[in-house]
């Protein structure tokens, strides 16, 4: 009886023994991969705020996932659009062919935007944002060679305020949706659908930005307990239309009309609520994750790029806008948990870019700083033109820090146009925050593996780029408008999280250098599947490669 009951024992712990290994044991493929996108995020936010944050988001994301701490772009410009194709297509500007959100266009004789596309018509929203597709980026991503490998099986949805958030992601062969500012609706175009899906309709007759657009934006906490934050009251800041200061709290309903109507939610908080209200809508709606085939859902947080850009990186707004995204990140993973398992899903988080600190306030504490004017630099490169080569139109366009010359002009009246180029670069050295200039026959000809010329080669497209390529100095910026912006080489600008959750991912960091190429390529690992055609990056050995 004795031995019986030792047998029965012994037979009991080893069942419960099997039962956890086949519990601990990840499934063979996940069930959904959640790319998250948070529109300008300095790595720092994920410490610098952290006192605050609960344990269920941006915490989790450290405690149970692998997080690369000293991530960065791999080019020049931070912009947007170059970066969400950059994340999913795991290559740069140079490949992908998104060299920023807009970009002058020789042939056109304009700038052309990033995700334009004139063949395409408005579903469910107004007329003007719709002409969007993928069309203008030239390789596949992540998201595209998901569903190859499941002959298009798997489903991909693209989710954020702005189009490009959302269209890029999704790729060539996925399905992407966007908030229109005019109807308060999220929409999409005929490349897409000819009609919004059931699920979609359903999901904006909850009128939501409505709701959301009816209340005061106020601090989750008393707002003296903002430590990380600068004084609220302050003259660095860009107010909203309407009001001179730039002060708690804001009461959306009084501001609306001077400030994009439903489209102010997006510079506030609620926008993240609302973009997250939409993915919860697809999950269900397309029963993501449920059919027996990896999907992929790609959430883009926009909000934060433009409280980033009105309030800068010291603000009380923004820190605000951080601790209330953690919470409804760790309701959103509680949710995925739930719905799938804790370790059946794979999520990873990065951001499109970071941020440049405000001019005047890196002015005021006495960092050198400088606020570049274009308008007269374009002047004077004008002149210099006309006084050197004779009358005409030399200088097509100055954006995003590059110069286009008049191509045609100079054959016309026999000006080498390389030379053009070595001239106006050593003119333009001459101004102040003016640190590196570029011409692009060089960015043709050499190979630059280090330095800024590095990183302007591998934002630069043969067949779209300009003729002269600008680094200003250190915290110099491109902006005449209180508040900051984005675009540059330096670390500010580049240093993003890369961090990985969930199905398969050790717990742990590394401070080795990475870029946000390899993402994609790390997916490609991870999935069996193929690269996107373009990539460029390496797979994270840390995440792929664990014992």
């Amino acid at each position: 009886m004795k031995k019986l009951s030792a047998a029965l024992i012994f037979l009991f712990f080893n069942l419960i023994a099997l039962a956890q290994t086949e519990k601990k044991a990840p499934a063979s493929k996940p069930k959904i991969v959640v790319g998250i996108v948070v529109d300008q995020m300095r790595q720092e936010y994920f410490y610098k705020f952290q006192d605050r944050y609960t344990e269920g988001g941006f915490k989790r994301l450290i405690k149970d996932g692998f997080m690369m701490k000293n991530a960065h772009y791999n080019y020049i410009p931070t912009y947007t659009g170059p970066g969400h194709a950059s994340v999913y297509t795991g290559t740069t500007p140079a490949t992908h062919g998104i060299i920023a959100n807009d970009w002058y266009v020789r042939s056109l004789g304009r700038t052309m935007y990033c995700a334009e596309d004139s063949t395409v018509t408005a579903v469910g929203g107004d007329a003007e944002n719709g002409k969007i597709s993928p069309r203008n980026m030239y390789s596949t991503t992540i998201s595209d060679e998901m569903r190859f490998a499941s002959n298009k099986r798997s489903k991909v949805i693209g989710i954020a305020i702005k189009d490009r958030g959302a269209s890029l992601p999704a790729g060539h062969l996925g399905d992407a949706y966007w908030f229109d500012n005019i109807t308060g609706n999220f929409m999409t175009s005929t490349y897409y659908y000819d009609s919004l899906p059931t699920w979609v309709q359903k999901f904006n007759e909850r009128k939501l930005a409505e709701k959301y657009s009816s209340k005061k934006w106020e601090t989750l906490f008393p707002i003296e307990t903002y430590k990380q934050s600068i004084a609220d009251d302050n003259t660095f800041e860009g107010p909203f239309i309407g009001q001179e200061k730039t002060v708690f709290p804001y009461d959306l309903p009084s501001l609306m009309e001077n400030n994009g109507g439903l489209g102010i939610i997006a510079g506030t908080p609620f926008g993240n609520t609302l973009t997250l209200e939409m993915a919860y809508a697809a999950i269900e709606g397309e029963k993501l994750g449920k059919r027996g085939e990896t999907d992929l859902l790609s959430i883009s947080f926009s909000s934060p790029d433009y409280i980033g850009h009105r309030f800068g990186p010291t603000a009380v707004e923004l820190e605000d806008n951080y601790l209330r995204l953690d919470r409804e990140l760790e309701q959103f993973f509680n949710f995925l948990d739930k719905e799938y398992g804790k370790n059946e899903y794979l999520v990873f988080l990065t951001a499109d870019h970071a941020v440049a600190d405000i001019v005047d306030y890196m002015l005021s504490e006495n960092v050198p700083a400088g606020n570049f004017n274009t308008r007269y630099i374009l002047t004077q490169m004008r002149g210099f033109s006309i006084l050197k080569y004779g009358e005409g139109n030399w200088i097509s366009s100055f954006t995003n820090e590059q110069v286009f010359l008049n191509h045609d002009l100079a054959k016309e009246k026999g000006v080498n146009i390389e030379q053009m180029q070595r001239d106006l670069a050593e003119f333009l050295l001459k101004f102040p925050g003016i640190k590196e200039v570029y011409t692009g026959t060089d960015m043709r000809r050499m190979d630059y593996l280090t330095g800024k010329k590095s990183l302007l080669q591998m934002g630069y497209n043969h067949k779209a780029s300009g003729d002269l390529l600008l680094v200003l100095e250190p915290a110099w910026l491109s902006s005449s408008f209180k508040g900051t912006t984005h675009g540059t080489g330096y670390t500010y600008d580049t240093h993003v999280p890369i961090v990985f959750m969930g199905w398969k991912v050790p717990q742990g960091e590394s401070s080795r250098y990475a870029t946000v190429t390899d993402i994609a390529p790390t997916l490609s690992m991870m999935l069996n599947i193929r690269l996107p055609n373009g990539a460029t990056g390496q797979p994270i050995l840390e995440i792929v490669d664990k014992k």
